[in-house]
């Protein structure tokens, strides 16, 4: 049976082999940042703002290994470290709303030992303090101590959807403070060029501010502003006359 006909009729599906960038390739994503990268491509790829760091500082740009979880069942997570490989990234997310502890610190240790650089989960992570002290980095939409069971099937390395945004295997996430996107892996090269030129061009503006210009005159608001009717007037009795 095609694995989209499996898909279609029931969880169970674990796909071995997934398209990877080398991680030196996505160096330079990590470098340049969530906020940076996505501006530049378009503001595409951001997932919902409700996936947070567990500890600040952290950051980092890798190929996704997808996991589809049943709501508190945390089997399939088991499952994908055996798949996992140096420097990949799991992304974890429920296919209904949960908000159960699916991670601790001993899924870490094993992801830790095979190379992987961190996780997402759209659900609940544990044992904060212990993956803050081991230097694992998650970002997740809740902590909670609620642990989860071993009983259910779900799916390794098939499509979902994570912070709301459709993730494929292999895709590259970016991850940082300011949140998490992912970047289709053909738009690799396209992402590199566009974030180092926003970059240059922030570098500059950053120069200009620094210099005493105001966003007024570095953006070139004032002119838009005055079509769209910004008025300025010395006071408020300027406004009753």
């Amino acid at each position: 049976m095609p694995v989209s006909s499996h898909l279609n009729a029931k969880a169970g599906v674990v796909v071995r082999n997934i398209p990877r960038t080398p991680v030196a390739r996505l160096a330079p994503l990590a470098e340049y940042g969530v906020a940076t990268v996505h501006e530049a491509i378009g503001r595409r790829g951001l997932m919902a703002s409700s996936l947070r760091p567990i500890y600040p500082g952290a950051a980092l740009a890798g190929p996704a290994v997808t996991v589809s979880v049943t709501p508190g069942d945390n089997t399939m997570i088991h499952v994908a470290v055996e798949l996992c490989q140096a420097g990949d990234v799991l992304v974890v997310s429920p296919t209904s709303p949960c908000e159960d502890g699916y991670f601790g610190d001993l899924l870490a240790t094993a992801l830790k030992a095979r190379g992987v650089q961190g996780l997402i989960i759209d659900a609940g992570v544990r044992d904060v303090r212990t993956l803050t002290e081991m230097g694992f980095p998650v970002w997740s939409r809740a902590v909670f101590a609620q642990g989860t069971v071993k009983e259910s099937l779900g799916n390794v390395n098939t499509p979902i959807v994570c912070g709301g945004h459709p993730v494929e295997p292999g895709d590259i996430i970016i991850a940082d403070d300011d949140g998490v996107m992912v970047l289709a892996r053909g738009k690799l090269d396209e992402a590199v060029v566009a974030a180092k030129a926003r970059t240059d061009k922030e570098a500059a503006n950053r120069a200009r501010f620094l210099a005493g210009e105001l966003g007024l005159d570095v953006y070139g608001m004032r002119g838009k502003l005055a079509q769209k009717g910004l008025v300025y007037v010395d006071s408020l009795a300027d406004l009753e006359g």
